[in-house]
């Protein structure tokens, strides 16, 4: 049966713990995937994945379903990256797994068979500059970016999310793409 996420948190609101189950496979990757575009960590991002799923379940009874849901579970994804962006900031530390300073990379290179191995490298760089730039924007702007480029909100949505105005995610969005582009500028394409 499929049925919708209002459906499910009506169900987990009356204890059917199993309708969690079925949000963290809709949801889980989506999630996961905002938030390591958030934070950089591949380990950071699973945690907080899972975070927010204990948080949507802890909050279950006040979900209301007249809204949007992926509103609602990326609200939580963001305050729960923000705040590890506030934790990192007081608590810097250096991962053993950090990449190496040789040029290693943690980015996944997603290999073509038709590229010659000089293509692929150029591909590769080409990823991890991006990633870098991106990841090189202000938690405000990268967090307005991630949800309209690769979750296809719309500006409204984004401003329930981040806590401001339509205008002030228009503004953001502009801002992170000039941002991108001056950075980007020397990549050919």
């Amino acid at each position: 049966m499929d049925a919708s996420e209002p459906e499910l948190m009506s169900r987990l609101a009356r204890g059917d713990d199993l309708a969690l189950n079925t949000l963290m496979d809709r949801w889980g990757d989506r999630v996961a995937s905002f938030l390591y575009k958030m934070t950089g960590s591949r380990d950071a991002a699973v945690d907080l994945a899972q975070e927010t799923f204990v948080k949507l379940y802890q909050a279950r009874d006040r979900y209301r379903p007249g809204g949007n849901f992926s509103t609602y579970l990326f609200a939580i994804a963001a305050n729960l990256a923000r705040n590890y962006a506030r934790w990192k900031s007081r608590h810097p530390t250096l991962s053993l797994d950090a990449a190496p300073e040789d040029g290693g990379t943690t980015v996944p290179e997603l290999a073509d068979p038709n590229q010659t191995p000089e293509e692929a490298a150029r591909s590769a760089e080409k990823i991890r500059a991006v990633h870098d730039a991106f990841l090189c924007l202000p938690p405000d702007l990268r967090e307005a970016m991630t949800l309209f480029a690769y979750e296809g909100m719309g500006y409204a949505e984004i401003a329930t999310v981040s806590q401001c105005s339509s205008k002030a995610v228009e503004t953001r969005i502009y801002r992170a793409r000039q941002l991108l582009r001056d950075q980007l500028k020397g990549l050919v394409p």
